[in-house]
């Protein structure tokens, strides 16, 4: 089985891919979906985040105020380091049993997208990486227009992650998400077949 980590910085589009190739037929785990599952209410990890920034964040139907959170912690890098060692942990056990299961069911090809994968060294942990990348102001775009975020706010997000030019000098394929949404399917597509053809995944 061959596993392709997906990556990108913030509103670089990498969800959006990871969601064309899920259509396409390719198994896709996706990080936030297991973020999410990580913290579900009566989980150890929605426990250990109570316990490390208070239960104000747990909201009356005793889910995650994710956003809450994310405005605690952004501003903030001992915060954001102290979350980062109660969730990726858990988030690998999750990612590890999915792809157990993947690899159980004969998969040859399945993607993993790791938003974070070079800031937690983790290429190490797929076959190859694909980073989709758009240039700055773009990215800044979609964050005030499509996550309601402050330029501000935005822009913090934004350092917090590696800067997308040392990217780009490891990864074995580059998904550039500098157009529109019908130019990034096309793209996505191609890059797709490109893959299947030279690992074997059908």
């Amino acid at each position: 089985m061959y596993i392709v980590g997906l990556t990108g910085n913030v509103a670089a589009g990498k969800s959006a891919v990871a969601r064309i190739w899920r259509e396409a037929g390719v198994p896709v785990v996706s990080a936030d979906e297991l973020a999410r599952e990580a913290v579900a209410p009566g989980s150890s990890g929605l426990e250990a985040v109570v316990e490390e920034f208070g239960p104000h964040l747990i909201l009356e139907d005793g889910t995650l105020d994710r956003p809450a959170l994310r405005t605690r912690v952004f501003g903030d890098p001992e915060a954001r380091r102290k979350l980062e060692e109660i969730l990726h942990p858990r988030i690998q056990d999750l990612r590890d049993a999915w792809l157990d299961a993947q690899d159980e069911k004969g998969e040859p090809l399945v993607v993993a997208e790791i938003p974070l994968l070079y800031e937690v060294a983790a290429q190490g942990e797929v076959d190859g990486v694909v980073l989709v990348d758009a240039p700055e102001p773009l990215r800044l775009d979609r964050m005030m227009a499509h996550r309601g975020l402050t330029r501000e706010e935005s822009l913090q997000i934004m350092a917090a992650q590696m800067d997308p030019r040392a990217k780009r000098r490891q990864a074995d394929w580059i998904l550039e998400n500098d157009g529109s949404l019908e130019l990034l399917h096309q793209r996505a597509e191609r890059l797709l077949e490109s893959i299947r053809r030279e690992v074997g995944g059908s």
